[in-house]
């Protein structure tokens, strides 16, 4: 795994926990309030784990797992735009695609956001990894959901090497389309 995803992740996740704040790297009109004690009353909060539920599913391409998660709740909610994918005890995430930062993705009630992650690039074919499990979660807080290699039917266990993932997407066609900007090999176009 690369140290920026590590170094990236880490100071994400610290600004979370020390300020409550997600940091984003979308242009200002683009920009919606984050911080849900600075926006008006009316602004959402972030979705309770036990009103979400988190899917991954082996896709029909190598190397790629479908992510989905589902708002439970009878009121629309917060996830962080960028699932959280991290495999077995190896260090750093996967990279969203395109880049961005930690931002807030509104997920109505009873609807399901989509993302595609894909584990290894072709690069990696000699450095890969593999590992027994992958951890996803819909915010850096929540505890996440492990799914086993074998339940992803890898279970000679799952191949890692600069994994990126998409950002929530409305639809599965959509988080697809993303995945396809990149070269189709896993590495980021920049």
């Amino acid at each position: 795994m690369l140290t920026r995803t590590v170094l990236a992740a880490s100071a994400a996740a610290l600004l979370v926990s020390a300020t409550g704040v997600f940091a984003s790297t979308a242009p200002a009109s683009d920009a919606r309030p984050t911080n849900p004690a600075a926006a008006p009353a009316a602004t959402l909060k972030p979705c309770a784990e036990k009103a979400l539920t988190l899917r991954a599913t082996p896709s029909a391409q190598d190397h790629v797992l479908r992510l989905s998660v589902k708002n439970h709740s009878s009121q629309a909610c917060l996830v962080d735009r960028v699932p959280l994918v991290t495999y077995g005890d190896l260090d750093g995430a996967a990279v969203p695609f395109p880049l961005s930062g930690s931002a807030a993705y509104k997920l109505d009630p009873g609807k399901t956001a989509h993302a595609v992650v894909r584990s290894l690039s072709a690069s990696g074919g000699s450095e890969a990894r593999s590992v027994g499990y992958v951890m996803v979660s819909a915010n850096p807080e929540h505890h996440g959901k492990k799914f086993t290699a074998a339940t992803l039917a890898e279970p000679g266990g799952l191949r890692v090497w600069e994994p990126v993932t998409t950002l929530w997407q409305s639809t599965r066609a959509l988080a697809d389309e993303v995945l396809a900007e990149s070269d189709g090999a896993g590495i980021l176009q920049v």
